[in-house]
């Protein structure tokens, strides 16, 4: 296992980050089986949210029992449970009951990293830095960041922090992959660098497509988020099939196919290599179902591509015609 700083941090952490959302798992023993394996391979970060209405957290913290000061623990907030209205968005309220329920979930006293699920235009830029400025102070979270917040807004909540001697950002987590360039190089590429944030990417491999498993013209399974009966747990993707296996896309299948035999890795593990050769990012997130899909993650790590095949998947991969993969 490889391991990077996220950003301008001391916090060392491993080049894959596990993603438990498990949508695509339902038995917990396997889930926790999957975790063991992760961190058996020496993964060291490992990514969570409020998914299955707290499955996912509630999962983790019985899988860390006696390995939690190992981890940088990852989770997110947005909603939180319950019908009020006031149980969904960044406001004061919501966001100092979402830490104390994550923190009872994960059966910890404390969260390595804690991120802004998404953006609330209702609640004000202020407000939620101040307030995540007392959760840190508190002692229950070391750092933050934000998930899929427009540039602008990150460069506000950077000012507001910079200018009220507030804790700042340090990460973001957003969408990137060889089919998903246009959402994270614009714009977040560049304050990443410039204002020394890590970068967890999620999608790395667009629901799968770049695993090879499915290709253009080819019905894909329909137990897959492609499919009209997605398993248990998953969600059918938000765009078609046919819309999604673009032209393009299927030649950058086929690259990974080919170029992955000259190094013996998967398409999956070339995919994930491109991301990781990217210096703004820290961690691709790998969602994992089962132990061998951890296994095959981590198998992208511990070398990199070669400078003309890195160009290549460049060239093809650039921006034609935006999807964004959940």
């Amino acid at each position: 296992m490889d391991y990077r700083f996220m950003g301008k941090t001391g916090l060392n952490v491993s080049s894959i980050c596990l993603g438990t959302a498990f949508r695509g798992q339902v038995d917990e023993h396997v889930c926790i089986r999957v975790i063991d394996r992760a961190i058996g391979g020496g993964c060291t970060f490992i990514d969570t949210a409020l998914y299955g209405s707290g499955r996912s957290e509630t999962i983790l913290g019985r899988a860390l029992k006696g390995k939690r000061e190992n981890i940088v623990l990852c989770t997110k907030i947005y909603g939180t449970l319950g019908d009020a209205p006031h149980h969904t968005g960044l406001t004061r309220v919501n966001l100092m009951r979402g830490v104390e329920a994550s923190l009872k979930r994960l059966q910890t006293d404390y969260i390595d990293v804690y991120l802004l699920h998404a953006f609330d235009p209702n609640a004000p830029v202020e407000e939620v830095v101040r307030t995540l400025d007392d959760i840190v102070h508190q002692g229950k979270v070391r750092y933050i960041g934000c998930s899929n917040w427009p540039a602008y807004k990150i460069m506000e909540a950077l000012w507001v922090s910079d200018r009220r001697n507030l804790a700042p950002f340090f990460c973001l987590q957003n969408q990137y992959s060889l089919l998903n360039r246009w959402e994270f190089e614009p714009e977040l590429m560049p304050i990443c660098r410039q204002h020394g944030l890590g970068m967890m990417a999620y999608s790395p491999l667009g629901l799968g497509l770049l695993t090879g498993r499915f290709r253009r013209e080819v019905a894909p399974p329909e137990d897959s988020p492609w499919g009209s009966d997605p398993a248990p747990g998953l969600s059918r993707s938000k765009y078609p099939f046919e819309q999604a296996m673009t032209e393009q896309a299927d030649n950058i299948i086929q690259t990974l196919i080919d170029m992955g035999a000259k190094y013996e890795k998967t398409p999956a593990q070339m995919a994930i290599a491109w991301v990781l050769d990217h210096p703004e990012v820290t961690a691709p997130i790998l969602g994992a179902d089962l132990p061998e899909h951890v296994d095959e993650a981590l198998g992208a790590v511990g070398w990199t591509l070669e400078r003309e095949d890195r160009a290549l998947l460049d060239e093809l991969s650039t921006p034609r015609m935006p999807l964004k993969f959940s």
